[in-house]
């Protein structure tokens, strides 16, 4: 009892001193908590008037959870609410199985936009492309649809058709019919191009680094004399970090792999790799698009920064930022998926916006080089609430990229990025490999330029 009482009485008197210490900062801090009390109150205001004269019934459920959603996703594109059941199916594609039709998705401006099609799924087998628009499912609107709702009308029992709306730029809109499978996302694909080991992970799921350690084992087994590898993250939406250490952990002996760093800046957490190369410094090129992003790109930035890889390909999305999944009540309430954190390379750079540059630019087609002349690529910097990437860094905009095919290449025969890796893993090295020719300036260029040496002029 003494000893009770002992800590009641210090507790009382350090508080005591406590209080009168801080008493002028806690009058001052008094009135920005009674606004946020007064905004609640209005919430509650809001809800309630809309309960009694809205001209249909409403489900104040589904009120309070788009709501939620709402304040949440005026952060950033990544932060949200996840419902019971969200919650759920988030679990269920981390675990690496669920029905649907394989797309990862996010929403711009109240529209669903598409991150990047997965390998082997209804989406990338119908022609779906990372940057197109799905404004309607079975030709109901999903416009204004938080990402959760409109993933929940894409999703169902398998086997049944679903027709989506794709809006694409340069073309009218279209609709597209898929069948929704079991979504088993391959975690590696392996095989052998002529001397050199080619891997292709497209996502990072639980099982990812295991299936890559495996992949390579089986290569190597299979073919002792292997060259080199090419490490193919292109159209990798990313998934788990533990799975992105895990994996270039498998490539790296020792060392950083990432850092995270939240709102304080003594708040640093380093991720680093394990001693021991599982390919014991065979070289090594990374295949990245605009459809690699998060732990692709943490992935690609580690060995790029580490040098044990060469980048090949067209610079990634850009979104290097950290999400929390919070579960509320043990998840009987949903949860909060809450970005927390930016990711920094080994040597320190941010990829939050900005993304990782290949050594060797590389584009895959033609009409992608024109296009990458001629407009913004879709990406995180695209989103108006992106995160910045807090070095005032910025992502490189129109221009002509290094290398694109040749005039009589067969785009859908070959694969000119890949021929590209096989070159550079040949010649040594991104610096050793033979350039080609970059491809003809177009139009966008050769206006930029003129406007910038004052040839011409401004309208009247």
């Amino acid at each position: 009892m003494r000893k009770y009482l002992l800590i009641g009485v210090s507790a009382f008197v350090l508080g005591a001193g406590t209080m009168a210490y801080v008493s002028p900062i806690a009058q001052a801090t008094i009135q920005p908590k009674a606004k946020t009390y007064k905004m609640l109150e209005l919430f509650g205001d809001v809800l309630s008037t809309v309960e009694s004269q809205y001209v249909t019934e409403v489900d104040d459920k589904k009120l309070i959870e788009a709501a939620l959603d709402g304040m949440l996703t005026s952060l950033d594109p990544h932060s949200g609410y996840l419902s019971p059941d969200s919650f759920e199916d988030m679990q269920d594609t981390t675990r690496g199985e669920y029905g649907g039709l394989g797309i990862e998705v996010t929403s711009e401006d109240g529209v669903v936009k598409v991150i990047s099609p997965m390998d082997d799924t209804p989406a990338s087998r119908a022609g779906i492309l990372a940057g197109d628009y799905i404004t309607a499912v079975n030709g109901q609107s999903v416009l204004g649809l938080t990402v959760s709702d409109a993933v929940k009308q894409m999703r169902g029992a398998p086997g049944e058709a679903v027709n989506l709306t794709i809006a694409r730029d340069k073309t009218d809109p279209f609709d597209v019919k898929l069948v929704r499978e079991i979504i088993k996302p391959k975690a590696a694909i392996a095989k052998m191009e002529g001397d050199y080991g080619y891997v292709r992970l497209p996502g990072f799921n639980e099982k990812a680094t295991d299936a890559l350690t495996a992949a390579i084992g089986d290569l190597r087994a299979k073919n002792p004399h292997m060259k080199g590898l090419i490490f193919d993250l292109r159209n990798n939406p990313g998934g788990l970090l533990d799975q992105a250490v895990g994996v270039s952990d498998v490539f790296l002996d020792g060392g950083e792999v990432v850092s995270q760093r939240g709102r304080n800046p003594r708040d640093i957490q380093r991720y680093n790799a394990r001693p021991g190369d599982l390919l014991n410094g065979l070289p090594m090129v990374v295949l990245i698009n605009q459809g690699s992003a998060s732990a692709a790109e943490i992935v690609a930035g580690a060995l790029k920064d580490r040098h044990r890889a060469e980048i090949v390909g067209i610079t990634s999305f850009g979104k290097g930022s950290v999400q929390t999944v919070i579960p509320l009540r043990g998840g009987a309430d949903g949860a909060v998926k809450l970005t927390t954190a930016r990711y920094y390379t080994p040597s320190g750079g941010s990829i939050q916006k900005t993304g990782i540059e290949p050594d060797l630019e590389v584009a895959q087609t033609r009409d992608q080089a024109q296009d990458i002349a001629n407009r913004v690529w879709f990406s995180e910097a695209s989103f108006k609430n992106a995160l910045n990437s807090e070095e005032g860094k910025s992502r490189k905009g129109v221009h002509t990229p290094a290398e694109a095919p040749p005039t009589g290449f067969d785009d859908k025969k070959g694969d000119f990025q890949l021929e590209r890796a096989i070159a550079v893993l040949k010649a040594g090295s991104v610096e050793a490999v033979v350039k080609l020719p970059k491809p003809a300036a177009k139009i966008a260029e050769v206006t930029a330029k003129a406007a910038a040496n004052g040839k011409l002029k401004s309208p009247q």
